[in-house]
């Protein structure tokens, strides 16, 4: 007897209603029965948990609930009040056969294999609370030891309170440096690691007890790096080994190789590699550098690596550690590639940035019966419509002109401003676009930079909402505007050529403003 399936209740609004069954249906057969509900709000994206308790009645026993990525609530206590667990689609519904290709789970990232050890290049020339500042923030970003870079003959005189405050402050420390006498301060203060020894200071270890990095006496000396290996090992401390990797036409192939032959001859041999030469001495993006550099790092079974955030193009080389350890090691664990796991590494370019083509664009403008602007990005470019029709750009400045609701609303020609700068880079660069929401940027931007995008948003539309409250007492907001007054554009019609709907005249006294005209102004004023 075959299992029973899973029934799954999915919570929409009228706009998006029709889509979602279409889309339903394209997935075709799947292995849950399902019914869409529409709890009659327009707008699908504007549903709360609150709303759903309010308007919700009867279940009719679904195992799910799914209710549109963007809803805003207390989800945990509607899945308790209705005893059904009620959890987040996602945003775009074109992204629902992806959604059910994970059986609605997200993959776990919290594992990895692989420290990280993010390094203060310029200890000796910072205070010690600059440095405590720089290691917090290194640890938000994934760091889990703090290696303090010391500099050729450079003083660093508080090296000892710089060990002693962060281990104060929590933190595991390590002391680099090619001074024996930097290393050995370093040791004697505490540091837990020391970067690095090679066969001619091993002597360093016998003073301290800090674990060591081994590396060759000469660069590219294999044979000193399995000595000095054998040596330390028989001493049954432990210790990390690192062939040191090489920048791009200075032996980086070659260094690679080196790194392979390692992992080879000495299995069970904890390994760093330092990936600063190349995020630092490549000029391209990090994201992408660090992606193959941890997935070479997987392959090899690493265990540690070495970053660096000294070029501003490398700001966020720990951040960009910490995401690429953690897919690596969920598609190693899932024998799976690195696809499909987690976007923050796609920071320039979405995998799927346009959801809809154009003729979509314009089935979706077809159903809309109120002014209110909307704006959706295709491989086409950008689109504006609302219920008076809908045009098209690929530049803000070609659509302004025939925006008529915003001409003499400030803070809503602010809003729409926002929106189509957000739109044009969308579209130049192929990114996800939704209305409303901030572009992602992945591990390009700290969590903290994008954690108040919510609020900017409702407070854009707090300012127009009240702009035009300010308006209807001079009766002039858009809740007087006649339909086909709020946006010069064309209408595609059943059966029917395309037809350009005219403006109406305005009442504020003033002659009429043409099209050309306004578009004469924009040009002197740029």
């Amino acid at each position: 007897m075959s299992e029973e399936q899973e029934q799954i209740l999915f919570l929409t609004g009228k706009l998006a209603e029709k889509r979602l069954h279409r889309i339903l249906e394209s997935m075709q057969p799947t292995d849950f029965s399902y019914k869409v509900e529409n709890i009659g709000v327009n707008v699908a994206s504007l549903m709360t948990a609150a709303m759903i308790k309010r308007r919700l009645t009867m279940l009719n026993g679904p195992d799910r609930v799914i209710v549109p990525g963007l809803c805003l609530g207390d989800l945990p206590a509607v899945s308790e009040f209705f005893n059904v667990p009620f959890i987040h689609g996602p945003i775009d519904l074109k992204d629902m056969p992806e959604f059910f290709g994970y059986d609605c789970k997200v993959p776990d990232l919290s594992q990895h294999n692989v420290l990280i050890f993010a390094e203060i290049v310029d200890a000796p020339d910072i205070t010690v609370e600059d440095i405590v500042t720089r290691a917090r923030k290194y640890q938000r970003d994934g760091a889990d030891i703090i290696d303090i870079g010391c500099l050729p003959d450079t003083p660093f005189p508080h090296l000892e309170e710089t060990v002693e405050a962060l281990h104060e402050a929590g933190f595991k420390v390590s002391v680099d440096s090619l001074e024996d006498n930097d290393l050995l301060r370093g040791g004697r203060a505490g540091a837990d690691y020391l970067l690095s020894l090679s066969e001619s200071t091993l002597w360093i270890a016998d003073e301290v007890s800090s674990i060591p990095v081994l590396i060759p006496d000469k660069h590219g000396d294999m044979d000193s790096m399995y000595r000095v290996i054998e040596k330390f090992a028989e001493r049954g401390r432990p210790f990390y080994a690192d062939c040191i990797l090489d920048p791009i036409h200075f032996g980086f192939t070659e260094s690679l190789v080196r790194y392979r032959d390692l992992r080879q001859q000495c299995p069970d041999v904890e390994i760093m590699m330092g990936i600063g030469n190349l995020t630092e001495l490549t000029e391209a993006d990090t994201t992408g550098i660090n992606a193959t550099l941890f997935g070479i790092i997987s392959e090899l079974g690493l265990n540690a690596i070495l970053a660096t955030e000294v070029s501003p193009h490398a700001r966020a080389a720990v951040r960009e550690a910490d995401f690429a350890r953690r897919m690596m090691y969920a598609a190693k664990q899932e024998g799976s590639l690195p696809k499909g796991l987690d976007g923050s590494l796609l920071t320039t370019h979405a995998r799927k940035p346009f959801t809809y083509t154009a003729d979509e664009v314009e089935e979706l403008a077809s159903e809309i019966k109120d002014p209110s602007y909307r704006v959706q990005v295709s491989e086409a470019g950008i689109h504006v419509y609302n219920r008076d029709g809908i045009i098209n750009a690929r530049n803000p400045f070609e659509l302004f002109p025939d925006l008529d609701l915003i001409q003499d609303d400030a803070a809503h020609a602010f809003y729409m401003g926002v929106e189509l700068a957000r739109a044009q880079i969308a579209w130049q660069l192929g990114k996800r676009y939704m209305q409303d929401e901030e572009l992602g940027w992945g591990v390009a931007t700290e969590p903290d930079e994008i954690s108040d995008s919510e609020e900017q948003s409702r407070a854009a539309h707090a300012l127009k909402q009240g702009n035009q409250k300010a308006q209807k007492k001079s009766k002039s907001s858009t809740e007087y505007k006649s339909a086909g007054s709020t946006l010069q554009a064309k209408r595609k019609r059943t059966g029917k050529k395309k037809i350009t709907k005219k403006k109406s005249k305005k009442k504020t006294g003033k002659k009429k403003i043409t099209k050309k005209k306004t578009r004469k102004k924009i040009q002197k004023k740029q």
